[in-house]
């Protein structure tokens, strides 16, 4: 346990020194979150208005709003992941990326990345409605197949980046990469995700402990004030996941394609966060 935690913090200081080097890759997940906020206002409307999830009875409408309304999430979060692993394979090849140069990329790229959006809406659609009429132990075997979902897709993103490819072949070369060179167990994203985990509840504890201290010292508005702030310091902490999982995203696709080491990532650093069980 302890081995997993310094190897997760190992793993987010080599990520967050490429960022530290350039910030501006935190604006791409500032930007896909502010976009993906507006697309769940657009459908939430209309959704509301017409009642179309009304008495449980999802119906062909309910499905086809089910869909778009995941197609558009997936290609907003998609749109700008390519465009965060696009800037960071620049700097990670020793250039000197803008925003402008990874939204660049993104745009030629938005006929597979609305592609890929399509299969993994259809992905997540089924797995919810599955999940839906399943019991507990359904639920269980649909969370490990959405695992494994998550696992097999992990390259996609680079992989689109830097190869002319449709999103099914960018899937079966990410499947092919992950166990040919490392084996199935990604433990350098669950690394991060685990790191990053820790430091999201000690913020959350730490904001609910503020707020309630500052209602019995200060009274509501102090409360609210306070959990502004709180807000804020989560929604920081979700943004510098984001980019340090692109980063280290970005890493691990040059690493497995030439078997060098970008600067700032250790080899043995990046073979150790995926051994194969």
């Amino acid at each position: 346990m302890f081995d997993k935690i310094s190897r997760s913090w190992t793993l987010v200081k080599a990520s967050a020194a490429v960022l530290r080097s350039d910030k501006e890759l935190l604006l791409f997940p500032v930007i896909s979150s502010i976009a993906t906020l507006v697309a769940t206002a657009t459908f939430l409307v209309p959704v509301i208005g017409l009642r179309i999830f009304e008495g449980g009875n999802i119906g062909v409408m309910g499905a086809l709003v089910g869909f778009l309304f995941y197609l558009c999430q997936y290609f907003v979060i998609f749109f700008f992941n390519t465009a965060l692993v696009g800037a960071a394979m620049i700097r990670l090849e020793g250039g000197d990326p803008t925003v402008a140069d990874g939204l660049r990329i993104a745009r030629s790229k938005v006929g597979v990345i609305l592609g890929y959006a399509a299969i993994a809406a259809t992905v997540g659609l089924l797995l919810q409605m599955i999940s839906e009429k399943s019991g507990f132990i359904g639920k269980m075997v649909v969370g490990l197949v959405g695992m494994a979902w998550t696992l097999a897709s992990f390259l996609v993103v680079p992989i689109l980046v830097t190869r002319d490819v449709g999103p099914i072949d960018a899937i079966k070369e990410s499947m092919a990469l992950l166990k040919r060179t490392w084996g199935e167990n990604v433990a350098g994203n669950v690394g991060i995700g685990l790191a990053f985990g820790l430091v999201m509840v000690a913020v959350v504890v730490t904001v609910v402990a503020l707020v309630i201290g500052a209602a019995a010292l200060g009274g509501v508005k102090l409360a609210i004030v306070v959990g502004v702030v709180g807000a804020f310091a989560i929604a920081t902490v979700a943004v510098i996941q984001a980019a340090l999982s692109g980063i280290y995203s970005a890493a691990v696709y040059r690493y497995a394609m030439d078997g060098q080491a970008p600067v700032g990532f250790a080899g043995p650093q990046l073979q150790a966060a995926f051994q194969p069980r």
